[in-house]
């Protein structure tokens, strides 16, 4: 492979900048610019030179291949953090024959060298995006290898049941204990229940890591678009006493006690004849009809309950103008942290079955191990390639085989640097 570099932190001025080389050339680029690398894994401050020109006085790191994050040899200069010397010096780099790194290169590196597998690599993926302390929690359980850990116990489980077929094929002619094929099949309906409860935690794993969406819907001048001002805290709608102001959807994202939430602000819901007001109103019923959530607010009480569904919350709004009769007021606060605590309850009762897998890839596999599973029949022939196909499956989870229709997809999604 080529030898790659790129700043593996955020470019811009800074106290450090990390560059990052891997591959075969590693040794010898910094080698060039720091003298002799220190002991693996030992930082030792040294000057980086260029011709006789002192660069910068940077911390130098070398990692063998085989106990790196690629798994390549790689050396980490660590620089001072003006953006001017990171271009200086991968300047030198560039002038030497190396390549610039492209986005998730080392990433991509990582896994095809066995340093992670595809569930880990999706982990990372989502450690790096994660906005929310649940978000950062699914993916280090992700990243720390979780899903291998469990792949790795269901595969025990068909090895032994595939262990028995195989014998009962094998001997078929030979004296067998009855008690085989019973404990085959309770193995497999082991396996087959608790890959049904990891898929049916999926929904709720999937929306915990690409976060919730709310639909505040109701009447024109009803409180929304000052409702999600209160809870910006900040003015991010226009708010008017005349109706029908707001026209598209605004979308509020935020940390909701750990939750990663998007509240929408919609056009109010009426009749009208005013062409784009309509479209407003058509494209708020349609993002609140796909809501995970709905909050209905009327200033008068009464709500058009026609997109309702369970644990939808409807409130009376203005409870500064109602004399006493409303549920929450956008303008004194009232009211509103009792909303955020109803909303993050319901949600949390949501989430609550979550499991570890989270991506359509990883329940794709799932789905299919399930499949081949359902397809077992008593025939020792028969069931002995219903256990291969579900072993399949499960490797394909992990990425051990069929990898690679899904690595441009994942990690396209990775930064320069990572």
């Amino acid at each position: 492979m080529d030898t790659i570099f790129a700043e593996a932190t955020p470019p811009g001025r800074g106290g450090v900048s990390v560059l990052r080389i891997s591959g075969p050339g590693a040794r010898s680029a910094a080698e060039r610019l720091a003298g002799p690398l220190p002991v693996a894994r030992r930082a030792e401050l040294r000057n980086l030179l260029d011709g006789g020109e002192v660069l910068d006085q940077a911390l130098v790191l070398w990692f063998e291949s085989g106990r790196s994050f690629t798994g390549e040899e790689v050396a980490e200069l660590h620089l001072h953090g003006a953006p001017v010397v990171a271009r200086r010096v991968m300047a030198a780099l560039r002038a030497a024959g190396l390549r610039e790194a492209e986005a998730g290169e080392f990433t991509r590196r990582a896994f095809l060298n066995g340093r992670l597998d595809l569930a880990e690599v999706e982990g990372l993926s989502d450690l790096l995006a994660a906005e929310t302390e649940s978000q950062r929690r699914q993916a280090m359980r992700a990243a720390g290898g979780e899903i291998a850990r469990i792949v790795e116990g269901w595969r025990e489980l068909l090895i032994r049941a595939g262990a028995l077929v195989e014998a009962s094929i094998d001997f078929a002619d030979e004296e067998v204990p009855e008690e085989v094929p019973e404990e085959v099949f309770n193995l497999l309906e082991r396996l087959r229940g608790e890959i049904e409860r990891e898929l049916n935690g999926y929904p709720a794993s999937e929306r915990l890591r690409e976060g919730f969406e709310i639909a505040v819907v109701g009447p024109p001048n009803s409180g929304k678009s000052s409702l999600i001002n209160r809870l910006a805290r900040r003015e991010v709608a226009i708010v008017s006493a005349i109706p029908g102001t707001t026209r598209d959807i605004i979308e509020l994202r935020m940390d909701l006690r750990g939750l990663a939430v998007t509240f929408l602000d919609t056009a109010g819901l009426r009749e009208t004849e005013d062409q784009i007001e309509a479209v407003g109103v058509d494209r708020a019923r349609m993002r609140a009809e796909a809501a995970d959530l709905r909050i209905f607010l009327s200033e008068s009480g009464e709500h058009d309950l026609t997109m309702f569904r369970d644990g939808d919350l409807t409130l009376w709004s203005k409870a500064d103008l109602s004399e006493g009769r409303g549920d929450l007021s956008a303008v004194t606060g009232e009211g509103v942290e009792t909303l955020l605590q109803s909303v993050f309850e319901t949600l949390s009762v949501r989430v609550a079955d979550a499991g570890i897998v989270s991506h359509r890839r990883q329940a794709d596999a799932l789905r299919d191990a399930l499949r081949a599973l359902d397809g077992s029949r008593a025939q020792p022939e028969l069931l002995a390639e219903s256990i291969r196909q579900t072993a399949l499956s499960l490797e394909r989870l992990v990425g051990r085989v069929g990898a690679e229709d899904y690595l441009d997809v994942i990690f396209s999604s990775f930064c320069i640097g990572k």
